[in-house]
């Protein structure tokens, strides 16, 4: 599922919901033909009101919230990631039996009050259907809370697409990847925020033809050995491999970058083993400082020698990357 920005609504607490259903019920007043033709009508007016409002809210909830059913994919461990996915799903659950229940004591109540020729059985069932749905909601008050939260988490998570071949730059600080996004990418980069970095994820794209690619860098991601990662860390790169179909791994031969060729070499064989399967490709930055007989491309920001050769590679890559119809942009 893609990443986007999505128009949640703002998610009220059990009381709010109450609060904003019965303050709008209590506005309706309907007509009779006389006091008790009167009473029937308006109590089941304003019966309807609470049903509808309580109701379409929490169906509102369901349906805006983003549907997750395949769980091995990048946005749902995203999810995963930032609010618990197993808590998200129990807490929508909880919201959708609450609209049913909803439906159902409404419909319940409305057929008791159409029945009723005595003011007094109207009274009882008003205000049991008042206090069997204050209690529905009360109920999930905590599962309402939680998507207070998880609205406002989700809602930060980056504009990314799992379904447009995507090329992911690794390597240590200071090689020139942040250079290297914004010498691949169309238009200027955008940072923004991601639940394991506080440095932002950096977004570019390449427009090629008809077709579109990403381009990320995650600072503080891929720029350490997986060995050394803390468990959300670990949970982060897993995320991240649903997303990565091609990976441009950026050495720094001329090691003004603050570690050794050693340390590099280490760092591309630790990605190696964490994104298996996935297509690697090595290049030298900072060619106009130190060029090695590595074989390998070779480039430089600074002056621009080779940056078009890198293209054509990582773009040649990209292209051999089918995801079917999604995958065009």
């Amino acid at each position: 599922m893609a990443a986007k920005t999505l128009k949640i609504p703002t998610v009220l607490s059990a009381d709010e919901l109450l609060d904003k259903a019965f303050g709008r019920a209590s506005k309706v007043t309907i007509n009779g033909t006389d006091a008790l033709d009167k009473m029937k009508k308006t109590t089941l007016g304003r019966v309807t009101a609470i049903g509808d409002i309580i109701k379409d809210t929490l169906d509102k909830y369901v349906d805006t919230f983003p549907r997750i059913e395949k769980e091995e994919d990048f946005f749902p461990e995203l999810v995963n990631l930032v609010v618990g996915l197993d808590q998200y799903k129990r807490s929508l659950g909880a919201v959708r039996w609450a609209s049913t229940r909803t439906e159902i004591l409404r419909s319940e109540a409305l057929r008791k009050i159409r029945r009723s020729k005595d003011p007094r059985y109207i009274d009882i069932a008003r205000n049991e259907f008042y206090g069997r749905i204050s209690s529905v909601l009360r109920q999930i008050s905590k599962d309402l809370l939680f998507l207070q939260s998880a609205r406002d988490k989700i809602r930060k998570l980056p504009s990314v697409s799992a379904k447009v071949p995507t090329l992911v730059v690794a390597g240590f600080p200071n090689v020139g990847k942040s250079r290297i996004v914004s010498e691949l990418s169309t238009a200027e980069p955008q940072v923004a925020p991601y639940p394991f970095t506080t440095k932002g994820i950096i977004i570019g794209h390449m427009d090629e033809g008809w077709r579109r690619f990403q381009v990320i860098d995650t600072p503080g991601l891929l720029d350490r050995d997986f060995e050394d990662r803390n468990a959300i860390e670990k949970q982060a790169v897993l995320a991240l491999k649903y997303l990565t179909h091609v990976i441009l791994f950026i050495m720094d031969p001329s090691e003004t970058c603050g570690y050794t060729l050693e340390k590099q070499k280490a760092l591309l064989e630790s990605v190696q083993r964490g994104f298996e399967g996935v297509e690697i490709i090595v290049a030298e930055s900072k060619s106009d400082i130190l060029r090695t007989d590595s074989g390998r491309l070779f480039f430089s920001s600074e002056t621009g020698e080779n940056v078009d050769v890198l293209r054509k590679t990582v773009v040649d890559a990209l292209k051999r990357i089918d995801l079917g119809e999604e995958g065009d942009v």
